[in-house]
């Protein structure tokens, strides 16, 4: 056996390797010397990066690319039973593992990191990942976002941490053992898993309640949802709780938010001390995220100060409100906002980076079943916008909703008084947003789905 891989991992095939959390593992496998293969619907920049690290990867599903001596078919949620290569697995005998099952096995021994909430997960554990890395403490990570700075979703390190991204939206997470829990925000989402708050603060009372004896829960101190989280699990006597933001009562506070451009300086104050630090991506939102990576750190007993400049080197993940470029005087942000809270927070903190010029949105909505519930909040985050191009909805994994369409957006938003327009033609954004924007103008592509590929064209017509 391989040094640090469960015999069931040795030889894994993973099905939709190239996705955002399977290609992690995979990676962090590869490198701890596994042979890794896998199948994905299309080439990508992952796959090539997977290759690179000599992982076998297939384009398209099929029965033949399943290996017979494969010790494990690795599978995330989306992967449906049909899927040819799950269902030679079954014919071969060869067991079945979670992507969550796999990562845990992966965390086993170290001390692991877990971040959870409903938003924020990917900045925050990128935060963490790029600054234990710039104080020499070479951790594991696994990220849903690739790093600007190294460049990649995963790696696995010589030290002893483990940083990991906790995704609720399936209940994985609660196959987690954490040192150091994070809760970031408790909001309801991913309706087609949960019918209400209450299985969510279920969940995530499951998530924390795995956090080991002696181990840290860090939360936010502001948003309601994790406050009444806080308030179910103060009874865990085991449990260490660490509440971090701009509440007078907050173990970690937020002093002060400073925007500078597309930066923000954050002062906190932790045990009676002021403590002022840089983040490069700006907004209120991502200045708490970094503030609850600080507590979290922390907590591990890394020293406050070391961490505060560390965490300045972080300088953003791709898609969380990364900058794609510039162009005619126009600058084009891209963003992974699809949940109407982080629409309203990215939308806020392009508002706050573009005083005097406008803020032009191209939004893609993304799921039928979260359109359905929360339509018409997405159109009331639009209003924040001087001017939307609003596309169809993006499906990912779901099949159509009968009378559920981008309409339910578009709606809310005129009713807001938003200037709202609808793009059915993904083609035709480009230079209709090149014939909208003047120089000064903030251009933000948004949301979870292949909007993202909008953002180099867009630069591309207004250069022309």
């Amino acid at each position: 056996m391989a040094p640090g891989i469960p015999a069931a991992l040795e030889r894994p095939h993973f099905i939709g390797i190239g996705g955002a959390g399977m290609s992690g593992i995979a990676k962090i496998l590869a490198q701890r010397g596994a042979k890794v293969a896998g199948s994905d619907a299309r080439e990508s920049a992952t796959a090539d990066a997977l290759r690179a690290l000599g992982v076998t990867v297939h384009i398209g599903h099929a029965a033949g690319h399943l290996a017979d001596d494969s010790t494990s078919v690795v599978v995330s949620s989306a992967i449906r039973a049909d899927n040819p290569e799950l269902v030679r697995a079954a014919e071969l005998g060869i067991p079945v593992v979670h992507r969550s099952d796999a990562l845990a096995s992966l965390m086993e021994g170290l001390r692991a990191i877990a971040v959870a909430g409903t938003h924020g997960k990917t900045t925050t554990t990128s935060m963490l990942a790029v600054a234990l890395s710039e104080l020499a403490l070479d951790p594991s990570y696994a990220i849903g976002g690739d790093l600007e700075g190294p460049g990649t979703n995963a790696t696995h390190g010589e030290g002893d941490i483990f940083v990991a991204e906790a995704d609720e939206s399936d209940r994985s997470f609660q196959k987690y053992d954490p040192q150091v829990a994070i809760v970031l925000n408790v909001e309801l989402d991913h309706h087609a898993n949960y019918a209400s708050m209450d299985e969510i603060y279920e969940s995530f009372e499951t998530f924390v309640g795995k956090v080991v004896p002696g181990g840290t829960l860090v939360i936010a101190a502001d948003q309601p949802g994790a406050v009444e989280l806080t308030r179910k699990v103060r009874e865990l006597s085991s449990l260490t709780v660490v509440t971090y933001g701009e509440s007078e009562g907050a173990d970690v506070r937020v002093h002060k938010v400073t925007p500078r451009g597309l930066t923000s300086e954050v002062t906190v104050v932790l045990n009676g001390r002021y403590l002022t630090f840089t983040v490069s991506v700006p907004g209120r939102h991502y200045a708490h995220n970094a503030v609850a990576a600080l507590a979290a750190g922390v907590a591990l007993g890394i020293p406050a100060h070391n961490l505060a400049s560390a965490i300045g080197k972080y300088t953003g993940v791709k898609r969380r409100l990364q900058l794609k470029g510039e162009a005619a005087g126009v600058q084009v942000i891209d963003s992974y906002a699809h949940h109407p809270t982080e629409m309203t927070a990215d939308l806020e903190a392009m508002r706050g980076a573009a005083t005097g010029s406008r803020l032009l949105v191209v939004f893609q909505p993304h799921l039928f079943s979260r359109t359905q519930e929360l339509g018409t909040e997405m159109g009331q985050a639009l209003a924040l916008a001087d001017a939307s191009l609003v596309l169809d909805i993006y499906p990912a994994r779901e099949d159509p909703v009968p009378g559920v369409t981008s309409a339910l957006i578009i709606d809310a938003a005129k009713a807001a008084g938003a200037d709202v327009t609808a793009v059915h033609d993904k083609a035709e954004v480009p230079a209709a947003v090149a014939g909208m924007a003047k120089p000064g103008d903030l251009v933000l592509t948004m949301g979870a789905g292949d909007v993202t590929d909008l953002g180099p064209q867009i630069l591309d017509h207004l250069s022309s």
